[in-house]
């Protein structure tokens, strides 16, 4: 029995010539190839500066650095996320919080949010940074959360490691129209990959300068940033505490061919949400709502079972997926959850829309190369899974 995965990446020729060139080339870990990518993917998105980077954790950590996240301060994600939106934060002394998600969207609800400030601001303490993330590839209400940033006085960094390829109605996601820093992820079962990776995109001049630093060790060659006049052409200065989180010029090159079919890639997803929605549509089930106005770069397929029907057997349908071969994942249990976020205090009941979503959703098979015959597979499973 073939084993139907929930996200693979795809990898053509043209994907293994690019690497195989760096290969045979004079450089594999900083080179050519990361300018290029840099460049094509800044375009790709609209953004004037873009840092690639050896994962989206280091994006997000280097990002809330950029934005002078430390000690004392205050970052607020989704609870609905993978535990490195919210990890950025601690990494830099910060403490974080939660605001709930939108039932329908599955993403930070602005509304939610709104009341939270409100609070927040009556008790004197307001976030310095919100972290909204992009669940699934559906763009956030972002809009609305600029709004209430330029309000409010907080800093913005989108979470877009599904997004890469996404649209909020107005420009490609990426293009910072209403933050100061987005956030990509290039893991193999994203929609793009460099096999493991990620980039931070800005318009700001002076945050890519700060990213650039902090992505490698806070070194500089600049003599403009220098605090002396070099001692020869050998000369270098650490004028920053920064990280290895470099990107390899191997991976880069991947991902530069990879962005050339990144249109190609969310185009099929498309296609298979569609009949997903056309062949689920009768089954007792939520799916998930994909506005006119946006265009989710559909890195996941979230179904909800329905509460009245189905939602204490849960685990009994998930498991008997697996059974019949398809890969079905949970994205994500609510971070708050975990055991390292209850000894910071959390306790379930925090964010009810988040632990509601969490008690009854599976993310089903969804990626480029997957066949119809496969779809079909996981539509039958899924329909005896429910019966």
């Amino acid at each position: 029995m073939e084993f139907v995965p929930y996200g693979r990446q795809s990898i053509d020729p043209a994907d293994i010539d690019a690497v195989v060139e760096v290969l045979r080339s004079d450089f594999l870990t900083q080179g050519p190839a990361i300018a290029r990518f840099e460049k094509a993917l800044g375009e790709a998105v609209g953004a004037d500066h873009c840092l690639a980077v050896s994962s989206a954790t280091a994006a997000l950590h280097i990002a809330c650095l950029a934005l002078d996240v430390g000690p004392g301060d205050l970052v607020w994600t989704s609870p609905v996320s993978f535990v490195a939106s919210s990890n950025c934060a601690l990494y830099c002394g910060a403490d974080v919080d939660f605001v709930d998600i939108c039932p329908e969207t599955y993403n930070m609800s602005a509304t939610a949010l709104e009341a939270k400030l409100e609070q927040a601001k009556a008790e004197g303490r307001l976030p310095k940074v919100v972290i909204p993330v992009h669940l699934c590839g559906l763009p956030c209400d972002m809009a609305a959360i600029g709004a209430l940033a330029r309000t409010y006085g907080f800093k913005v960094i989108e979470d877009a490691s599904h997004a890469v390829g996404g649209h909020d109605g107005n420009a490609p996601v990426g293009a910072c129209a209403h933050s100061d820093i987005t956030v990509f992820s290039f893991h193999p079962v994203k929609i793009i990959t460099t096999g493991e990776g990620g980039a931070a995109t800005t318009q700001d001049a002076d945050l890519a300068q700060r990213l650039n630093l902090l992505r490698s060790h806070g070194i500089t060659r600049d003599q403009n940033l220098m605090t002396k006049a070099p001692d020869g052409p050998w000369y270098y200065q650490q004028v920053d505490l920064g990280f290895n989180y470099r990107i390899t010029d191997m991976q880069a090159a991947l991902g530069l061919s990879q962005l050339a079919r990144l249109d190609t890639f969310v185009s099929r997803r498309h296609e298979l949400a569609d009949r997903y929605d056309d062949r689920l549509s009768a089954l007792p089930l939520v799916l998930p709502k994909r506005s006119a106005r946006t265009r989710s770069a559909l890195h996941l397929y979230v179904v909800q079972l329905r509460e009245d029907r189905h939602v204490a057997k849960h685990r009994q349908i998930f498991e008997a997926l697996r059974a019949s071969g398809i890969g079905v994942n949970l994205h994500y249990i609510p971070i708050y959850l975990q055991p390292y976020y209850e000894k910071l205090g959390f306790r379930p009941g925090h964010c009810p829309q988040a632990e509601d979503y969490y008690a009854r959703s599976i993310s089903i098979p969804m990626f480029h190369g997957m066949t119809f015959d496969q779809q079909d597979r996981v539509i039958e499973a899924l329909a005896d899974a429910l019966a």
